[in-house]
């Protein structure tokens, strides 16, 4: 006896045996228990989900006549009766079947609809099921719209599609319409062990978790995989013997690749691609399998009861779901939906792969790891503001106490006798900035031998007005503004940043001040940006006045060459040369310059002679080729064949590991890396291509990993070797090298040198 498919001995043969549609059944058998039946039925949904068993049972129902031979319309079919039997067999006569994909054009539904107007034979209805009714042409369906919509009481019409969308809107309107659901894989997982069970086939939970989800929602690709998985393993459903049959990647390179994303282990995640590429397991497959992982992550982050306990993998996504924020798996989620499809356009789908995960490498918080690293810690660097300095030089203003006192406490500043201010103003405007230098010494000497006057505690100033501070500001010269402006405080209010050049730009306290009028040097500073009093704006604007500035001497010229041309060329594409460094770099002492400093075009850094005529190479990194005797005669052998397309790309991207003669066949061992190329379709392709040129028989044997010594990597190797030997004869030619000599900007443009 034949054996019988899995699919086709379980099909179900009643309502109560229908799985994973319950919403359905419960619409049908309401209304033939209440015998309230539509003329036309369209069942919707992806294959192998009933749409065709429901039909069956549909046609069952209306015409069973149960076991006596009196039953009528029922919800439950009998099974026993001719009607019931003759369904399930096929032979009904008033049951007809018919696929619209290879009888789609109005002949054939015009003859469908001419035996509509005969009675049934045998049964109490006729049932016309059309399959795939969205493959009939426009004019088909006109044929068939009148019939459908007003059909004689005996006549029903069953239509299923896969494709609802190309079903016109005028059929549908005339039709009562169930989308039929795929079916999830707990409900695909709990068949199949029944199946099993009663096919007396051992089986263990991993396998069957496996093929319920490659089903990916439907019964008879399930099914149809466990008739394979039954084959494969001799009788019995292992769960690596069925990993390895469907291709799919073990759930621990997954977590292994998470892992290493967690703990953003840049090295850790190349070697898991790597171990993926060497072991010849899908690309796709593990994007997917990622994909479900990070899923499952977000629901035990959302809902941790709505995972499965049994399921094996539940305690790794608990885990890792505690590991990363939901922001985060949300992305890498994407990126992995997203990945797959551009797996095509990579140049291999491994390559396509690892540039995947260093994508959600790269979205990783740096140096962090885990849910509070991540929302801890911010991706962008703070940027160093410099700090201006004050225009005069910096011994004089550290040295000079009075007005550093006078910049911090007003109150003592509002105390001090006018005459101090006329002499103030008389010795600036007389003496160089190196003179009131020298003499600041002189009060600070005498302070210790003269008793300080007592602070006078601060009384509560008015806060000065902004127009105050504007008239105020407006005072200062242009270059002091300036550095007073980059010294203040950016958050600082505008009445209080006007005073800020007041403490930057404070002179020196000239000689002719007294030892008595200096405040202590051990009293408290007041804050620096203090409200000034009002009665010193006559002391203060004596201060204000311009002053000499010192220019440094600028170092004499290493040569005659102009500064614009001793500069490097503009950064292109392929490399950059160095810049001269302007006001926003660092001096020589290692801060901030000032915008207000002299800026010398002998600062800028002078690139060498080397440096400026070195050449990039277009070369590209050394090619990993291995040779191999083996190598070289697969490389001689299929150079002649005059390969083209794919053949030929399966021909270029291998190595042969192998090579045997048996008798007139010729037995040789390929090793292919892509997955794409190693279908058998390419496989005999080749292979006949080869018989035709050896003029005898030729068997390829393919086997996964990478290829080290391929006709493309020769190919690659050779021509790279042609590229540097011609780059090395333009460089050293002396013609070359007497103009880069001659002119000190000149350079060889990368990319402009090609071997032809």
């Amino acid at each position: 006896m034949s054996y019988q498919v899995l699919a086709r001995k379980y099909r179900p043969h009643s309502f109560e045996e229908l799985v994973g549609q319950e919403h359905v059944v419960q619409a049908l058998a309401n209304a033939l228990t209440q015998q309230r039946l539509h003329h036309a039925y369209l069942f919707t949904g992806t294959r192998g989900v009933g749409k065709t068993t429901v039909s069956r049972i549909l046609a069952k129902s209306l015409n069973c006549t149960g076991p006596d031979g009196q039953g009528g319309i029922t919800a439950t079919p009998c099974g026993v009766c001719d009607a019931c039997r003759d369904i399930d067999a096929g032979r009904f006569v008033d049951y007809v079947e018919l696929d619209a994909a290879s009888n789609r054009g109005v002949e054939e539904i015009s003859q469908l609809l001419d035996q509509s107007v005969y009675k049934p034979v045998m049964g109490r209805f006729k049932v016309y099921m059309i399959d795939e009714v969205h493959m009939l042409s426009n004019t088909a369906f006109n044929a068939m719209l009148k019939t459908l919509e007003e059909p004689p009481d005996y006549l029903k019409f069953v239509l299923a599609t896969t494709d609802p969308q190309k079903v016109p809107v005028t059929v549908l309107s005339r039709c009562l319409q169930f989308n039929l659901r795929p079916m999830a894989p707990q409900t695909v997982l709990s068949h199949l062990t029944q199946v099993l069970q009663a096919e007396n086939v051992a089986a263990d939970a991993g396998s069957l978790r496996l093929i319920s989800r490659a089903a990916r929602g439907s019964m008879r690709d399930a099914l149809s995989l466990t008739d394979q998985a039954i084959a494969f393993g001799a009788g019995s459903l292992v769960e690596e013997g069925v990993r390895q049959m469907l291709g799919t990647v073990d759930r621990g390179h997954v977590v292994a690749i998470l892992d290493a994303l967690i703990a953003a282990d840049g090295a850790a995640v190349v070697a898991q691609a790597d171990g993926l590429r060497s072991l010849g397991l899908s690309a796709a497959g593990t994007l997917e399998d990622l994909a479900g992982l990070l899923q499952q992550m977000a629901v035990a982050q959302a809902a941790p009861g709505a995972l499965i306990e049994s399921d094996p993998d539940t305690a790794e996504a608990m885990r890792l779901s505690a590991m990363l924020p939901a922001d985060e798996i949300q992305l890498m989620y994407s990126m992995a939906l997203h990945g797959r499809q551009e797996l095509a356009l990579a140049p291999d789908e491994y390559a396509g792969m690892l540039m995947v995960l260093l994508r959600m490498l790269s979205f990783r918080p740096a140096g962090g790891s885990g849910a509070s690293g991540a929302g801890g810690q911010s991706l962008v660097k703070p940027v160093a503001r410099p700090v201006a300095r004050p225009i005069a030089a910096s011994a004089a203003a550290t040295t000079a106490a009075p007005a550093a006192s006078f910049a911090g406490n007003s109150a003592a500043a509002a105390h001090a006798p006018a005459p101090r201010a006329d002499a103030s103003a008389q010795s600036v405007q007389a003496a160089p900035l190196q003179a009131a230098a020298t003499s600041a010494t002189a009060p600070a000497a005498a302070s210790p031998e003269a008793e300080p006057e007592p602070e006078p505690e601060p009384a509560s100033e008015p806060a000065p007005t902004p127009s105050t501070a504007l008239s105020s500001a407006a005072a200062l010269p242009p270059v002091a503004m300036a550095a007073g402006l980059q010294a203040a405080e950016p958050a600082a209010p505008p009445f209080i940043a006007s005073a800020a050049p007041i403490a930057s730009t404070a002179p020196v306290a000239p000689a002719a001040v007294s030892a008595p009028e200096q405040p202590s040097a051990s009293a408290p500073a007041a804050p620096a940006f203090r409200a000034r009093a009002p009665e010193a704006d006559a002391s203060h604007s004596a201060r204000l006045r311009p002053r000499p500035v010192v220019h440094k001497p600028e170092p004499e010229p290493e040569d005659d060459v102009p500064p614009w041309l001793d500069a490097a060329p503009a950064a292109d594409d392929e490399g950059g040369g160095s810049r001269p460094y302007g006001p926003s770099d660092l001096n020589d002492d290692g801060e901030a310059q000032a915008a207000g400093e002299d800026w010398s075009p002998s600062d800028r850094v002078r690139p060498s002679s080397a440096e400026r005529n070195a050449y990039l190479s277009t070369a590209g990194a050394d090619v990993p080729l291995r040779p191999t005797a083996l190598g070289e005669r697969w490389a001689e052998l299929i150079r002649p064949l005059g390969l083209t397309a794919l053949t030929r790309e399966l021909a270029v991207r291998s190595e042969c590991v192998g090579f045997e003669q048996q008798g007139e066949m010729q037995i040789w061992r390929l090793r292919v890396e892509r997955e794409s190329l190693r279908q058998p379709a390419l496989r005999d392709k080749l292979q006949a291509a080869l018989e035709a040129g050896l003029q005898q028989s030729v068997q390829i044997e393919m086997e996964a990993g990478q290829a080290h010594d391929s006709p493309a990597l020769r190919d690659a190797a050779a021509a790279q070797a042609k590229q540097r030997a011609v780059e090395q004869i333009v460089i050293k030619d002396p013609l070359a090298q007497q103009l880069l000599a001659q002119f000190k900007t000149a350079r060889i443009v990368p990319g402009s040198i090609k071997a032809h």
